[in-house]
């Protein structure tokens, strides 16, 4: 989870919407790109398509912080540095 207030998250805007077609391939390119730009994105999907939430997060390499409904929060993995 994100240490980032809960309040932060309600206030962030879907910016990407699985539709009918569901999650391909195309849709977590997407996913992967906009999490490169923004850190942390809102996903929503269409009430008559299934997705797993965490099988997204694991596809797009993010970290899933959070689901509610048809809606999920997720964040771009941080890199571990070695010493």
């Amino acid at each position: 989870m994100s240490n980032q207030p809960d309040r932060s998250m309600q206030d962030l805007k879907p910016t990407v919407w699985i539709g009918k077609q569901g999650c391909t391939e195309t849709m977590i390119d997407e996913i992967v790109e906009q999490l490169k730009k923004r850190g942390m994105i809102k996903v929503k999907w269409l009430q008559n398509t299934q997705i797993d939430p965490e099988t997204v997060a694991l596809q797009a390499r993010a970290t899933l912080v959070e689901v509610r409904g048809r809606t999920m929060v997720l964040e771009e993995k941080k890199k571990v540095s070695k010493k």
